[in-house]
């Protein structure tokens, strides 16, 4: 209390002036601005980024690359930055039917500072984007895109400081950043890429592996060949990718991760040869890898299951009732009949198509069952990985 009273109020008549007169001058209208917090994530997870093919380089005939770059007369002047082993979902009109993929960034996250992103997109047989992507994309076509998304990326919290990385095919995409994001010095793990082919003619990013391989200590790339003819080669190995081959390259008597992208295939083999290995549950990491097909494969799909089904869905106020596949999921369904669903992985991963079941029953295989307990209680879906078995409803979000 002393102290406040030995304040003299003459001190503050100047201050007092000074502020009438900024009060004076001043608009009569209140300032806005955005805290660094909101510009920052503005930059980071964009609603959509706006872009056109700079480049197309050919990898074989059935495999390109495409460089992104900023479209700024649809509004997009930089590009948000990501961590390696990101994807970005696509968006495409196809005949009328709204249409998205995930495809993995296979540039390093330091060229996105640079203005461009790299898709690795291969040609796969009966698919509807890639031959549509094939068939029409080209220098200066435009293309809508998502912010960079997934959860495939090394976090010093969880993984190991060594990781075992298992690729076949395209697959090879995501560890493609990888390396470079090592090698550029933004990640710091070591890495040991396995990377299964049919044979050396068909190994996607050669040379540049090679290089990477040369100009960092960090990565080591073996290739793993399985109809390749003759002696293996340095650098190489006959067969398949199996838990005795993994223990070779493996660190002895150390913590390592395994990461593991390909198809659905080496999926099904690849996790059978990782049990023997008897390691942690959280040291595997699996990359999504897209839509699902015929369910009727999986060993504990039901044995009676009707053709065709009915879906009734509705979308806010609108209301629409359509037939489909049992063989379908529901968002296949759905976006064969030209209904919009909002869609980001395809793989039951992100969550975003989250939806209500209201009645019937549906199919969701094992290894892409990532809902939470509570969707179990209350009757939530991913319609992405969802297969009916009766006919259903359901409520649906509107696609952004």
């Amino acid at each position: 209390m002393a102290d406040i009273k030995s304040l003299k109020a003459r001190k503050f008549i100047n201050v007092l002036s000074h502020r009438q007169a900024k009060f004076e001058v001043a608009q009569a209208k209140f300032p806005t601005f955005s805290d660094n917090a909101s510009v920052l994530a503005k930059a980071l997870h964009p609603k959509r980024q706006y872009l056109k093919i700079e480049s197309i380089l050919e990898r074989g005939e059935d495999c390109k690359s495409y460089t992104l770059v900023p479209d700024e007369e649809k509004g997009t002047t930089a590009l948000a930055y990501f961590g390696a082993g990101k994807y970005l979902t696509v968006f495409e009109t196809i005949e009328g039917m709204p249409v998205t993929r995930a495809y993995s960034i296979s540039s390093s996250p330091k060229d996105s500072l640079e203005g461009k992103y790299v898709l690795t997109i291969k040609l796969v047989g009966g698919g509807l984007m890639s031959r549509y992507i094939f068939d029409t994309w080209e220098i200066g076509s435009k293309v809508e895109v998502s912010a960079p998304a997934g959860n495939f990326e090394y976090q010093p919290l969880r993984d190991a400081k060594k990781v075992i990385c298992l690729a076949g095919g395209s697959g090879i995409t995501p560890f493609v950043s990888m390396a470079n994001a090592i090698a550029d010095g933004d990640e710091d793990f070591e890495m040991t890429l396995l990377y299964g082919s049919r044979n050396s003619d068909c190994i996607l990013f050669k040379d540049e592996l090679a290089e990477l391989e040369k100009k960092c200590d960090k990565i080591k790339v073996i290739h793993v060949l399985s109809e390749e003819k003759g002696r293996a080669k340095k650098g190489t190995e006959k067969g398949f990718i199996t838990a005795e081959l993994i223990k070779k390259y493996a660190p002895e008597n150390e913590v390592y991760s395994v990461f593991i992208c390909g198809p659905q295939q080496m999926y099904d083999f690849v996790d059978k040869e990782l049990e023997k290995l008897n390691l942690e549950k959280k040291y595997i990491r699996h990359e999504m890898f897209g839509e699902f097909h015929n369910p009727a494969t999986q060993a504990d799909y039901p044995s009676e299951v009707p053709e065709t089904v009915k879906i009734t869905v509705t979308i806010q106020d609108n209301t629409y009732t359509v037939e489909g596949k049992t063989s379908d999921s529901v968002m296949q369904t759905l976006e064969k009949n030209g209904i919009a669903v909002p869609a980001r992985c395809r793989s039951g991963e992100c969550g975003f198509c989250h939806s209500h079941l209201l009645s019937g029953k549906i199919y969701v295989p094992k290894h892409l069952e990532y809902r939470r307990l509570a969707d179990y209680k209350f009757g939530c879906i991913h319609p992405c990985c969802s297969f009916p078995l009766t006919d259903l409803e359901l409520s649906v979000p509107t696609a952004k």
